[in-house]
């Protein structure tokens, strides 16, 4: 996948992502109301990337990419909770990501797997 891509999509979603948070944390969505939006959230980015002429698979890594990269703060404190490394919260993330991926749109996990640690490898803080 080109960098190119990914700069396109993350601020796309980060953008969409951090409305979506304000007003959840704020009290206006409730957990149901804010993971239906969330889960259009990544539909929408990925019917625009597809619009775009971006193959299935290409528009999946890059939406999947996207997540796990605007992640980072949550797998960062998750890794703390747990007193576990943060590669290993990561790593369990990029698997769950590319076993999607897979499943769904016939890409194997391994090659799912590497894409997807390479993109949140590039963009780490």
């Amino acid at each position: 996948m080109s960098k190119e891509l990914m700069d396109i999509v993350l601020p796309r979603l980060a953008q969409r992502l951090n409305r979506h948070l304000r007003r959840f944390r704020s009290g206006k969505l409730n957990e149901d109301q804010f993971s239906r939006r969330f889960e259009s959230l990544l539909q929408q980015q990925y019917s625009w990337l597809a619009n775009q002429g971006i193959p299935e698979v290409e528009a999946a890594v890059a939406v999947h990419g996207a997540v796990l990269v605007l992640s980072g703060p949550g797998l960062r404190a998750e890794a703390a909770e747990q007193s576990i490394p943060l590669e290993i919260v990561e790593y369990r993330a990029v698997l769950a990501a590319a076993s999607d991926i897979s499943e769904h749109y016939g890409l194997s996990q391994h090659r799912a797997t590497r894409r997807l640690a390479s993109i949140v490898a590039y963009y780490a803080e």
